[in-house]
């Protein structure tokens, strides 16, 4: 790829054309490797996030390879793995979100050879890969930069930043050049290293039809099943085709509950307004921490009660609605923040906390069993406390009680659940619900009938 990069910086430089016509003039790369014949439906996937920087003490690409059967082992079916571009050096704070180069593997990560060894040890597992991209802007280093019209530009005729992020540029999505050659690269990752979708970051900065246009495009390949998350909160994503969008709002009232002492009524509020847009299949991905808010808020041990505490809220993301998302390290309980550019600081894997790994575990080996926990309809039934909730699928149906408070709780059941007979989840044994249930701090239980 190197070859084509020479090739776009001539084009720019020696009048050759846009680099949008040197880079469209390029074939794309033969396909590697067959494409992925077990992608899960999007109702039924379990998310985990690799950020490879922080993953290991070296940050490559091998050190993730090598832990795949315990990635697997959790109950996960698919891995989004942050960007794996060159990062930038021109006014750059180090993020892995200042693309160099969308089409290079960045060095110090591994090679293309490596990343293509991820991605078969990946499907060898039943795991489905999905890749970050960054759509919205690029380093100041990148080749683009070469064609000023590729960016937003001030009064004075200088590139544009967004927001507050002065390490990168803003391209512009007006120049129908420049999103050609993005989808371009997009759609070459497809061939070249056979991934299987993407997570696109700041997806509320391009507008909404070019998200249409390059998630229209990708579906046209015929030979791979893509899914499609945008780190994003407008309803207007999954008109656009995507198939998740981020769940913002759902972790942050979930942590006002825990800090703040809301009303766990209220993430009935959030569910309605995060699905008021989607169609079948459609949903949120939900999750307790990211590479973002673990680095700037806290570790699940510190926002959701420590280890009781954060099992109890699990319970809530990975059951009532959406799709769960665990972070790497989240499932040995790592007690630190990995601290954002994630050179510093990285997962310790020989922890020992097998308490909370077997929980982690336990609770979506449950959701991978049953499909009515994963697709079946939502009647919440939730006090100010206890978040309470039954879905339903035809006949079977699932009821689940978890107390979000650092108290013992007295829970008053409705009557459309007193007096009714059910099965413990991980136990099978018969229970009672009757008129009240008491549930001791962060205790939460997880019945079938």
């Amino acid at each position: 790829m190197k070859k084509v990069t020479r090739i776009l910086i001539a084009a720019a430089f020696l009048g050759l054309g846009t680099i949008a016509q040197a880079q469209n003039n390029q074939s794309y790369p033969p396909q590697y490797g067959k494409p992925f014949k077990d992608v899960p439906d999007r109702r039924d996937v379990v998310m985990y996030q690799v950020n490879t920087r922080a993953f290991s003490k070296d940050g490559k690409f091998a050190a993730v390879t090598a832990r795949l059967d315990s990635i697997k082992a959790l109950g996960v079916n698919l891995i989004y793995i942050m960007p794996i571009y060159p990062v930038g050096i021109l006014n750059s704070v180090n993020s892995p979100y200042a693309t160099k180069d969308y089409n290079e593997v960045g060095a110090e990560f591994g090679t293309l050879d490596d990343f293509r060894a991820l991605v078969d040890a990946a499907h060898k597992r039943k795991l489905a890969v999905m890749l970050d991209i960054v759509a919205n802007h690029t380093s100041w280093d990148n080749p683009w930069i070469a064609n000023k019209s590729w960016y937003e530009l001030d009064a004075a005729g200088n590139i544009k930043y967004p927001r507050n992020w002065k390490d990168v540029a803003q391209l512009n999505f007006a120049n129908q050049d420049m999103r050609l050659a993005l989808i371009h690269s997009m759609k070459s990752w497809v061939f070249k290293a056979n991934i299987d979708g993407f997570r696109c970051d700041f997806a509320d900065g391009p507008p909404l039809d070019f998200w249409k246009q390059a998630i229209d495009t990708l579906r046209n390949i015929k030979t791979h099943k893509l899914l499609f998350l945008a780190e994003g909160s407008r309803s207007g994503d999954f008109t656009s085709g995507f198939d998740y969008n981020f769940g913002f709002n759902f972790y942050g009232n979930l942590k006002n509950i825990y800090k703040n002492n809301k009303s766990v009524k209220s993430i009935d509020d959030v569910n309605t307004k995060d699905y008021q847009s989607t169609v079948e299949g459609q949903g949120m991905v939900r999750y307790l921490t990211n590479h973002d808010v673990n680095s700037s808020d806290g570790t699940p041990l510190d926002l959701f009660g420590g280890k009781k505490g954060s099992m109890a809220a699990f319970v809530v993301v990975a059951y009532m609605k959406g799709i769960p998302m665990v972070y790497n390290g989240q499932e040995i309980g790592t007690p630190f923040r990995l601290v954002f550019p994630f050179k510093t600081t990285s997962v310790d894997w020989t922890l020992n906390n097998p308490d909370i790994t077997g929980e982690y575990k336990k609770i979506l080996a449950f959701r991978n069993s049953n499909e009515t926990v994963r697709r079946g309809a939502l009647d919440s039934y939730s006090s100010d406390d206890v978040c309470v909730f039954t879905k339903t699928e035809g006949s079977k149906k699932v009821l689940v009680l978890t107390n979000l408070r650092n108290k013992p709780v007295t829970y008053t059941v409705p009557a459309a659940l007193a007096n009714s007979q059910w099965k413990d989840a991980f136990k099978n044994s018969k229970t009672t619900i009757g008129a009240s249930v008491n549930l001791e701090p962060y205790a939460y239980m997880v019945l079938k009938n």
